[in-house]
């Protein structure tokens, strides 16, 4: 799967309206300009960076969109 393929499935599940971090990210990746890393993670690597994501805090904005989101995901559409 493409960089530019990951990028627009995270966009999809966490990015309510469209994010400019990520949209650099993939022009970096479409241009040539940010390479995949030479080495993958280590596992270890990999459970430090999960672990300092997950203990960072919540901003107040991002606990409102999540709670819009399942309230959007509980609305049966009409149809």
């Amino acid at each position: 799967m493409s960089p530019a393929t990951i990028l627009d499935r995270i966009r999809d599940l966490f990015a309510s309206n469209p994010s400019a971090h990520l949209d650099c990210i993939s022009d970096a990746f479409e241009k040539g300009t940010l390479k995949e890393p030479a080495r993958p993670m280590s596992d270890q690597e990999l459970a430090r960076a999960i672990r300092e994501f997950r203990s960072a805090p919540l901003s107040d904005g991002s606990l409102a969109r999540l709670s819009r989101r399942f309230v959007e995901a509980s609305t049966p559409e009409d149809g």
